[in-house]
């Protein structure tokens, strides 16, 4: 039996899931696609890990848990943006900006796993919010800079966790938490940057 598939993220706060999943609900009156992820399952991916081995991902937790030490930081999302063609773009995401904090907790990571056989990435990180793939073939009803138009605000929210999901891909959610590492909090006031 195949090894079940795990990822690392940081999962979109509930206030956040509900905005999102409106979006969603927005945009599919525009645009066709075979999956729309569960607003449960929304995330800002740090490591795919693809197929893992229970004993290995015993160690993957281990070797994560410094990251605790990591100063708890803002984000800022929002702005729609995809992946692939313009005509009919793979993925549909909500941007996510790239800042210190998060720089520093994807780089934790990226190291930490580089100790039990896991490839560095060699491009480079582009955080999103995936809330729509698998393009059906259908035309768009309104191009992608049209919908970007429409959909480019953008929210700030505080980044105290980093969860470990394993996938059930016949389910909805299909994402399970086995491993939540809290960060450290401190004055978030001004991380933003």
């Amino acid at each position: 039996m195949a090894s079940p598939h795990y990822f690392i993220a940081i999962p979109v706060p509930f206030s956040f899931q509900s905005l999102f999943s409106t979006w969603q609900k927005q945009l599919r009156e525009h645009v066709s696609y075979k999956q729309w992820p569960h607003q449960e399952d929304l995330h800002i991916t740090l490591k795919f890990l693809g197929p893992v081995a229970d004993t290995k991902i015993q160690s993957v937790t281990e070797l994560l848990k410094p990251i605790e030490k990591i100063n708890a930081f803002s984000v800022k999302v929002g702005n729609l943006g995809s992946f692939g063609n313009q005509i009919n773009p793979r993925v549909l995401w909500a941007g996510v900006e790239v800042n210190k904090g998060l720089l520093e907790l994807y780089n934790k990571v990226e190291e930490a796993l580089s100790h039990v056989g896991f490839s560095k990435e060699n491009r480079p990180y582009r955080p999103h919010i995936t809330l729509a793939k698998k393009w059906t073939g259908v035309p768009f009803k309104t191009s992608i800079d049209e919908l970007a138009e429409k959909f480019k605000e953008k929210y700030a929210f505080d980044v105290d966790h980093v969860v470990i999901y394993k996938i059930h891909p016949e389910k909805s959610p299909k994402y399970e938490e086995i491993a939540i590492f809290k960060l450290k909090r401190g004055d978030l006031a001004g991380s933003i940057n």
